[in-house]
């Protein structure tokens, strides 16, 4: 017999109690038919839908399946009964005549007709509350920062007041995998494992993302991070990357590589496929990144319209050992709001001025009409210790302003 809190599913089976008497008397069966199958589906932030399988015995005629749910969160709105096929060689009809509501109770009866005596399949699906999933990752580099090892996690929180065996549990992405499901139960479990995954480690600096490090010395924040695409080609690609939070470690020596190094820890974003997911590791102290405004004056075009002429610079100094690629982010908007002093809320009409230096221009891949994106290849310091300033430009013509 299988112990259950808060449902059951009884059977009241129409019986002839005497020769004489024509009508049917119902009686209530104690022994519960077993779940034969139960499947989680927690694709949905706010709700958890449950289905579940029985085998229930039925007589010819009708019957009354009981349903209830005291001490439970579930849905009664969403709650479904269906005759999915009959059990065995016989071949019986079987119909959901009603449903009816017994009052001041969590229960509701089916009438459920049949053709004659025999058992059927038949699924019960509702939505549960109390019953949560959430998603972790582990995250260790390797110690040229070239690759990492992601592990995937799932966290299921049940405080439903229900128990479930062996079962059968969907992410809303990949595959089902089957494990039981206790009372009151944390449970986390690896999804997947994902080793090697190839990464690149960026500097970048945006005034807008992440501000300044020093205001008065005009030197901005440059973080660090991990950066993974979600693909095929680097062994990924099967699904969606939920939303989840990711420790980042390093691996150990090269005698002790078991030995990690906690990096920090970052929330992933949901990642579809084909995406990336940045890992923030913190903000870089040896790469100085100093922005000013070189040039902003305007000239008339017609009327009350003018063209605004910006020019920024950037002083740029690498201390660190070896040779890096730093990303220089700029939004159109926030340049038009430094140099009027305010933003007319207008789509930004810009073209790239003649001084700009930065070699390549803008990259075209991942600049949008808001936004540019530069590339900047800074050199190892030198042997002394010292850093070769980098002097960059980015020249900007905004457009029919008033």
């Amino acid at each position: 017999m299988q112990t259950v809190h808060w449902l059951r599913c009884a059977i009241v089976l129409a019986v002839l109690i005497a020769i004489t008497a024509p009508a049917h008397a119902r009686i209530k069966l104690i022994t519960l038919p077993p779940r034969e199958r139960v499947e989680i589906q927690l694709d949905n932030l706010g709700a958890t839908l449950v289905e579940e399988e029985r085998i229930v015995p039925l007589v010819k005629g009708e019957n009354q399946v009981d349903f209830s749910w005291a001490n439970t969160r579930i849905d009664p709105e969403t709650i479904v009964f269906r005759v999915i096929a009959p059990v065995g060689e016989k071949r019986l009809d079987v119909k959901v005549l009603s449903v009816s509501y017994p009052p001041n109770e969590a229960a509701l009866v089916w009438a459920v007709a049949s053709s004659d005596s025999g058992s059927a399949r038949v699924r019960i699906s509702y939505i549960l509350g109390n019953l949560s999933k959430s998603f972790n990752y582990r995250a260790i580099a390797s110690r040229d920062e070239s690759s990492l090892t992601l592990s995937e996690y799932i966290r299921l929180q049940n405080f439903a007041n229900e128990e479930f065996g062996s079962t059968e549990i969907w992410a809303g992405f990949g595959k089902e995998f089957r494990k039981p499901v206790g009372l009151n139960e944390t449970k986390e479990m690896l999804m997947a494992k994902f080793p090697k995954v190839p990464i690149r480690k960026t500097y970048t600096a945006s005034v807008t993302e992440f501000g300044y490090l020093d205001r008065p010395q005009n030197k901005l924040r440059v973080p660090m991070h991990h950066v993974l695409k979600n693909d095929k080609g680097n062994g990924m690609g099967a699904a969606p990357l939920p939303y989840g939070k990711v420790r980042i470690f390093i691996e150990g020596s090269d005698q002790n590589r078991e030995a990690t190094t906690f990096l920090g820890e970052d929330w992933g974003k949901f990642t579809p496929i084909d995406d990336e997911m940045k890992l923030y590791l913190g903000v870089a102290q040896d790469i100085v990144v100093k922005r000013t405004i070189d040039r902003n004056d305007n000239e008339r075009v017609a009327g009350n319209l003018f063209n605004q002429f910006v020019v920024i610079k950037y002083e740029i100094e690498n201390f660190k050992d070896q040779a890096v690629t730093l990303d220089i982010v700029e939004n159109l908007r926030y340049i038009r709001t430094e140099a009027l002093g305010r933003d007319t809320g207008r789509d930004v009409q810009w073209e790239l001025g003649k001084d700009t230096t930065f070699a390549g221009g803008p990259d075209k891949g991942k600049s949008t009409i808001d936004q540019v994106l530069f590339h900047v290849k800074l050199a190892a310091r030198g042997a002394d210790g010292k850093a070769e300033k980098s002097i960059q430009k980015f020249h900007v013509i905004l457009k029919n302003e008033w």
